[in-house]
């Protein structure tokens, strides 16, 4: 439990120091988002987060909570996918680089280290890649599991 709070906090701080690097003002908001994506095991949705934080902050708007959320992904803290039941957001992970498996049904992450930009050739030359992302949609065993069951 130790490590996972340790992890959790140094995410903080990272996040916090992003905000901060891009010009942020860091405000108890800013920081109590930092924490509920450090310390979220998966995705939330805008609505999710406006709920959290509508219980520490009763004042705070939908749009307030959804304008962060989408500057925090433009400036690299958060990372945006579209599942199923819409936009969701999740912490960046910072650790090493590396990809990710979702499952469409829970939402579970799986990652994996080969990154195929490696064998992309065929790119123009004349594009200047400052970043890129790699997911991989389909059904963890327990899901595919239940999915064959029902068929």
């Amino acid at each position: 439990m130790e490590n996972h709070e340790h992890s959790v906090q140094e995410a903080v701080q990272e996040m916090v120091q992003t905000m901060a690097s891009k010009g942020w003002r860091i405000t108890d908001q800013r920081r109590s988002l930092a924490a509920l994506f450090a310390e979220a095991p998966g995705y939330l949705s805008p609505k999710d987060v406006y709920e959290s934080m509508r219980q520490k902050y009763p004042g705070v708007s939908f749009d307030t909570v959804y304008r962060n959320l989408r500057l925090l992904s433009e400036m690299g803290v958060l990372e945006q996918f579209y599942l199923n039941d819409g936009l969701k957001f999740r912490a960046r992970c910072h650790s090493h680089h590396h990809h990710h498996m979702i499952c469409l049904q829970c939402e579970k992450t799986m990652p994996f280290e080969f990154c195929p930009m490696k064998q992309l050739s065929h790119l123009p030359d004349d594009f200047q890649i400052v970043n890129h992302r790699f997911e991989i949609f389909g059904y963890c065993p327990e899901c595919a599991g239940e999915r064959a069951a029902t068929t």
